[in-house]
């Protein structure tokens, strides 16, 4: 059985539509999608590119491109418990911090390295409105690079709320479970951050000194694309 086959397999007997069915669900998702590698999707040759990839010289791990190339997407598979599909990002190209709300999400990097910053949410009673700003602490912040374990998004924990810049090309397969959807209210939200003070300290009290931050909704810049790409791998059969 062909490995991604294997992959869809375990993802049907244990996401649902309100996601995975127990914590034990998740490790056997993960324990199969570690196992994944480039040529078992179909990017082989963009992972041997990778190995002998030089970052130009005009370039370096501060520049932010304006213009950068597209960030695509490889679609593999969906249904209402679950997604699988691939992220195939090049140098220097940043998805934006943005949420998971709901869902689980096991990410893994096939190829390349990234840098992750990730939070999740501090929830606190404060007046006045905060769907629109909210505080948030620190749980992940540092560089990745393949091979590696897959990584672990809880909708409360884990990191539900990241960013990722990615240091070399790189590709990630992502399983979304629930996947995103509007009208179940799992819409894909954007942020940043937002200078706000704590007066009350409530939030250095909650994050025991973790390093925490306040992050408002907002709206990419335009020319932030993902575009839709062929998925290249074997078929699966449903």
């Amino acid at each position: 059985m062909a490995a991604i086959q294997k992959l869809y397999e375990v993802c049907k007997v244990s996401l649902f539509e309100k996601g995975p069915s127990s914590p034990e669900a998740v490790e056997n998702v993960r324990t199969v999608l570690d196992m994944i590698t480039p040529s078992d999707v179909g990017l082989e040759c963009e992972a041997q590119a990778v190995r002998v990839w030089r970052r130009p010289r005009a370039l370096s791990r501060k520049t932010v491109l304006h213009s950068s190339p597209a960030i695509r997407y490889r679609h593999i598979y969906e249904c209402k418990s679950f997604s699988i599909g691939i992220f195939c990002i090049p140098a220097s190209s940043i998805i934006p911090l943005h949420n998971h709300p709901g869902m689980t999400v096991l990410s893994k990097l096939l190829y390349g390295k990234v840098h992750v910053k990730a939070y999740d949410w501090i929830d606190i009673d404060e007046p006045g409105n905060l769907t629109k700003v909210r505080p948030a602490k620190v749980v992940r912040d540092g560089e990745i690079s393949a091979p590696c374990a897959a990584m672990v998004l809880r909708p409360t924990d884990g990191g539900n709320v990241h960013a990722l810049k990615a240091i070399t090309p790189c590709a990630i397969l992502d399983i979304l479970s629930p996947p995103y959807s509007s009208k179940d209210g799992r819409h894909c939200s954007y942020f940043r951050r937002r200078q706000k003070s704590d007066p009350s300290g409530i939030l250095w009290d909650r994050t025991r000194e973790s390093e925490f931050v306040w992050l408002e909704e907002y709206q990419p810049r335009d020319n932030f694309v993902i575009r839709r790409d062929l998925y290249t791998g074997p078929t699966l059969d449903l």
